[in-house]
């Protein structure tokens, strides 16, 4: 055994003998949680090298809704992208900065999005790109271990959603966001 410290023993300590035997031989490289994290860190960069640094991911996914499903208000955009409402708005008002959005008041406060003439021109040149970019993340896998992969990785997303702090709600359509 090494000299990391291990929690103290006795009767209060929250954890018995072999859960302490068990602590010691955790590796970070077999956790769930820490490989999707080196798993978004790599699809982040993959994402900027493949598309370039104009858009990011987030920006991406709320533009792809929109062109979807031009003028929906920010809250369903914001279910649809698993994002939380303030994030979304902010999102929006730099998207409209941009000139790739426009916003409209439709009452009590809310307003509906859509895609620009040069949003709608960003998001094809940004598509043509994004095969690139899937081959890229996914090169090491055969064909069928792609599909595995894909299946598993969105039944992990919609069987864990409701524990996000943003839960992606659709509102029917293309599940494409």
């Amino acid at each position: 055994m090494d000299n990391r410290e291990l929690p103290p023993t006795g009767s209060r300590h929250p954890y018995t003998a072999m859960q302490r035997s068990t602590l010691d031989i955790i590796d970070l490289h077999d956790q769930p949680g820490h490989l999707i994290r080196r798993a978004q860190q790599i699809a982040v960069s993959v994402f900027f090298n493949t598309l370039g640094r104009d858009v990011t991911p987030v920006q991406y996914a709320i533009l792809k809704c929109l062109e979807n499903k031009p003028g929906i208000d920010q809250v369903t955009l914001a279910q649809e992208v698993a994002l939380d409402t303030s994030s979304t708005a902010s999102i929006a008002v730099r998207l409209e900065t941009k000139g790739w959005i426009v916003r409209h008041l439709v009452g009590r406060g809310q307003r509906s999005l859509q895609l620009t003439d040069e949003g709608r021109d960003t998001m094809r040149r940004l598509d043509t790109k994004i095969p690139e970019m899937q081959h890229t993340l996914l090169q090491g896998f055969s064909e069928e271990d792609r599909q595995t992969f894909m299946r598993l990785l969105q039944q992990f997303a919609d069987m864990n959603n409701d524990m996000s702090r943003a839960p992606r709600r659709s509102s029917g359509g293309s599940s494409d966001a």
